[in-house]
């Protein structure tokens, strides 16, 4: 059995574009992990995520959108198109990931500590539906779980305050 990881910086992904990315990369930084989908109730949260970075990069805030086809196959789409759709009706300047699977047997092994590390309502783990965000400190520790009906606007105030801590 292999170790159990410790942080969020020991996982890897895929970049929408197939670069491996660490994300040790974003070391020292506030981090917004979330699923998303484009054809999604929630799709419009896009915007909202985008006014968060736009309004926190320079302080230290990344967000990292992870595609994902498993709730009512609302991310239908290629890469290609995922990406075209989000840079052409919201402006999406945020790191993107290849597409993944959240749960089930072959959930993306950073999903895997996410879930482990906040779990849900009655302490589940499973991924509810997309846009479930995870906030993840300077250090790597996975600091809150906020499920798709909790908008970006609402996250705000836990990533400042993340942010002013050294």
């Amino acid at each position: 059995m292999s170790e159990k990881t410790t942080t969020f910086y020991d996982h890897n992904a895929t970049s929408i574009i197939g670069e491996n990315i660490s994300m040790s990369t974003y070391k020292d930084k506030a981090v917004l992990v979330v699923n998303v989908a484009s054809e999604c109730g929630f799709t419009s949260q896009y915007k909202g995520l985008q006014a968060l970075y736009e309004a926190h990069k320079e302080n230290g805030l990344v967000i990292l959108a992870f595609p994902s086809n498993q709730f009512g196959k609302q991310e239908p789409g290629t890469h290609e198109e995922i990406q075209k759709f989000c840079s052409t009706n919201y402006n999406i300047t945020f790191p993107m990931f290849e597409k993944i699977d959240v749960n089930g047997e072959n959930t993306h092994p950073l999903y895997v500590f996410l879930k482990s590390e906040a779990t849900g309502l009655m302490w589940t783990e499973g991924i509810k539906w997309n846009f479930t965000k995870f906030l993840i400190n300077k250090k790597g520790k996975v600091i809150s779980r906020y499920g798709s009906s909790t908008k970006p606007k609402d996250i705000e105030a836990d990533i400042v305050k993340l942010l002013e801590e050294k």
